[in-house]
């Protein structure tokens, strides 16, 4: 059970529900309530099959490409700093014009719940906790967004829009934390390959 908590904080803050909110209620600002359902369920498939797809051939495919995991920790890191500062320092998180029959798969789904944050954290927590620990916190992860998405016209009335923003930044600082500790980890075995 503790190696299923140690993958899903990381993950939990890699997807950053919270700070979707704004973004998925201005996406679908004007959707009945039925199209709502079924792009919300369109968008935790497609985030699971992504994540899950990954997680499963992420290694292999590094393999091919000749890539250890730990240049793939070092360059993950770096990748996911650049989103977290990115996200820390914009005001508005970025908007697309965007097709009504796709938006559940695409950009809600990837690269919005299942981005680079979230593919990078999965490959390295497999690597270190397994595929099952990792495997459950990519599903609970995804299936609370999705829940939260469908919650998410009463959520951002209680929280409002500072408030969504506030939580949004916290987890972004978070995620730069975690993207030095990956940074850490794969230098780590580069200086001191034994440590």
């Amino acid at each position: 059970m503790t190696r299923f908590w140690l993958c899903f904080v990381p993950l939990f803050v890699a997807v950053d529900a919270i700070g979707l909110l704004p973004l998925f209620l201005a996406l679908t600002e004007g959707v009945k309530d039925r199209d709502l359902r079924r792009i919300i369920l369109q968008s935790i498939l497609t985030a699971a099959g992504v994540a899950i797809g990954f997680l499963v051939l992420g290694q292999a495919v590094l393999s091919l490409l000749g890539i250890t995991v730990h240049d793939f920790m070092i360059a993950g890191g770096i990748l996911l700093f650049g989103i977290a500062f990115s996200d820390i320092l914009s005001s508005e998180k970025p908007q697309r014009a965007v097709d009504p029959e796709s938006l559940g798969a695409v950009p809600l789904g990837v690269p919005l719940i299942c981005g680079p944050a979230v593919l990078t954290t999965s490959l390295l927590l497999q690597q270190r906790y397994g595929y099952a620990p990792a495997g459950a916190a990519i599903m609970v992860n995804v299936a609370l967004t999705g829940a939260l998405l469908s919650l998410a016209p009463r959520i951002h009335r209680v929280l409002g829009k500072a408030g969504a923003k506030t939580v949004s930044k916290i987890a972004s600082l978070l995620l730069a934390a975690i993207a030095v500790m990956m940074v850490r980890h794969g230098l780590t075995h580069f200086i001191a390959p034994g440590a």
